[in-house]
């Protein structure tokens, strides 16, 4: 049910992923584990050799004699968990220079692999289009269009551009994703106390599997721990000497601990925004569980009453609405962007900066219906100071208002 299911769903990547099979030979699909890859890919080339590399019977087929394997395959396969077979990188670029002009030849997935993307640059650099494959975005989850507000994106930014009629979703749709987050597997075909029983497998593979197998020396101990303490720390500005000392290990350890959580697509980490003509800035790097159902899972959160009375229910929003804006422009055609946060020493703050060809766009969050102006003199300063065209506000409010001459709010359904 659960697989019938999801190969019905459009993915908002489709269209990327097919633009860079017209441009290389090969194209990696990146993600954490259970976010769709293997799906997508069969989806988009249900006709292509499929070959899964954590599969034993796979694995020997193609490591046996690799270049006699890819004499006779030499396009049109799914190659899926590359990163159990590391010398497939050398060995694709030896059969990609063969017939050099040809494109879209092979798909490649890889999940959990802090190395991966190092073993990508240096094998097969000006072959591949890499995507990252996150998990649901509302919309998918809801099969809606992508919201009309990221064509925002796709040109320089301009009040007059702005183009709002129907809310896509609404505030309560997007609040079901906001708790369950968006694996598909146990947000498609479970209830909820299935759902908690996953979530918890989810959480021990990962550690006791998955980065148990990268970094074999690794405390696995101490590194759930940590897990548990991000969890703790999602949303907030990360001092690595403070988490160290929590824990009882030194900052290098800390530094590490929050290298394998990234690159293994748990943890995103959000850097200062420093091209602002306000000084002071505060450069520590800010974080947050990619996944909401997960930090949720984490928290033990378990239902909306248990949500809405939560402690930290206003970092929570934020990471989510900021986790769904770089989903969405993950998304689409555009390149050379950037998302992070702005914060000085005197305690002013914007939530997300994004940049790109574009320009310059602010972004505060705020999880309630009503604000109030003064609690937006940060984001009005941020867009006076570095002459912006304007900002927006995104909060559960019923309707897209502007709130001042170049503060928009938009409530969490156009995201």
């Amino acid at each position: 049910m659960y697989t019938e299911r999801i190969m019905l769903i459009s993915r908002n990547i489709e269209r990327k992923i097919e633009q860079l099979l017209r441009i290389f030979p090969v194209v990696a699909l990146l993600g954490a584990r259970q976010t769709g890859k293997t799906v997508l890919s069969k989806k988009l080339r249900p006709t292509w050799r499929y070959v899964d590399f954590e599969n034993p019977n796979d694995f020997e087929m193609v490591s046996r004699d690799p270049i006699l394997y890819f004499e006779q395959f030499p396009s049109e396969i799914i190659l899926d968990e590359a990163q159990s077979y590391p010398k497939l990188f050398d060995i694709l670029r030896g059969v990609i220079d063969q017939r050099r002009q040809e494109k879209g030849r092979f798909i490649l997935t890889g999940s959990s692999s802090p190395e991966l993307l190092k073993q990508i640059s240096e094998s097969l650099a000006g072959r591949i289009g890499i995507v990252e494959i996150g998990t649901l975005k509302a919309n998918e989850y809801y099969q809606k269009p992508l919201s009309p507000l990221y064509k925002i994106f796709e040109q320089q930014l301009d009040k007059r551009l702005l183009d709002f009629h129907e809310q896509p979703l609404s505030n309560a749709q997007m609040r079901q994703i906001w708790l369950r987050g968006g694996y598909p597997e146990p947000l498609l075909s479970l209830n909820d106390s299935d759902y908690q029983l996953w979530m918890q497998n989810y959480r021990d593979t990962y550690v006791n599997r998955d980065v148990a197998r990268l970094f074999p020396q690794l405390n696995r101990n101490k590194f759930q721990r940590f897990i548990s303490m991000l969890a703790d720390l999602s949303g907030t500005i990360l001092n690595k000497s403070s988490v160290g000392r929590a824990l009882e290990f030194n900052e290098s350890t800390a530094r590490e601990y929050l290298h394998i959580a990234s690159n293994t697509f748990i943890w995103r980490e959000l850097l200062s925004y420093e091209n602002s003509a306000i000084k002071s800035i505060v450069k520590m790097p800010k974080g947050y569980i990619r996944d909401s159902g997960l930090l949720h899972f984490l928290r033990k959160i378990q239902d909306i009453d248990a949500l809405l009375t939560s402690s930290s229910i206003g970092s929570s929003f934020e990471s989510f609405v900021i986790e769904e804006l770089i989903k969405g422009i993950e998304s689409m055609s555009i390149v050379n962007w950037d998302a992070r946060y702005f914060r000085t020493r005197g305690g002013a703050e914007v939530d997300l900066v994004l940049s790109g060809t574009f320009g310059v766009l602010p972004v505060e969050i705020k999880y309630g219906t009503t604000v109030q102006l003064k609690q937006l003199d940060s984001l009005r300063k941020f867009i006076e100071d570095n002459h912006l065209p304007f900002g927006l506000l995104i909060n559960q409010a019923s309707e897209v208002l502007w709130l001042s001459d170049k503060i928009l709010q938009v409530p969490i359904g156009w995201v």
